[in-house]
């Protein structure tokens, strides 16, 4: 069997385990599959994520800056570290994008040009819907994630859907031109 093959058969099989357990933990699935987050992402149904270039980084983190409340995760093999609260407005300086967010909890450096790609997506997680962007580096490793924020009763909040929606059609039509 050839490489190509391989990667063929492995990516037939994490379709069918997203299938199986659509709300399953896809670091799980790449740590199994010894493929990256980003290899595993690119297996979910086509109408679960959108994927953009990574130079639209700043654009995305700016218009985010906006929605209010979120949920920020970096995921690694160490830890899952979580932020909930407004993310911060950023600007560059010495070659990295500094979060500005001293008095909101969050802050700081970000380095835009590791960013290789940036996936809008919709699936299920733990029994409920989630939207978040991913930022993935040119290793398929997440650099950190960006989740649309919950209401009291645990929805997604209204307000951030549309700005996920509107936002994921932009990038993709600015990619397509």
């Amino acid at each position: 069997m050839n490489m190509k093959q391989q990667a063929t058969d492995a990516t037939e099989v994490i379709r069918n385990a997203i299938l199986a357990k659509p709300d399953g933990i896809l670091e799980h699935l790449a740590e199994e599959h010894r493929v990256s987050l980003r290899a595993v992402i690119d297996c979910l149904p086509d109408d679960s994520a959108t994927a953009v270039a990574g130079d639209r980084f700043i654009d995305v983190l700016s218009d985010v800056a906006a929605w209010g409340d979120i949920t920020f995760i970096c995921h690694s093999k160490d830890a899952v570290v979580e932020f909930c609260g407004p993310f911060p407005k950023g600007r560059m300086g010495h070659g990295m994008y500094n979060l500005q967010g001293a008095k909101t909890g969050l802050s700081g450096h970000l380095r835009p040009e590791r960013c290789a790609a940036i996936y809008f997506v919709r699936r299920p997680f733990m029994g409920l819907e989630t939207m978040s962007i991913q930022f993935f580096n040119a290793d398929g490793q997440a650099m950190f994630k960006i989740y649309v924020g919950r209401d009291e009763q645990r929805q997604l909040r209204a307000d951030q859907v549309e700005h996920f929606v509107r936002l994921c059609a932009e990038m993709a039509a600015a990619d397509a031109s």
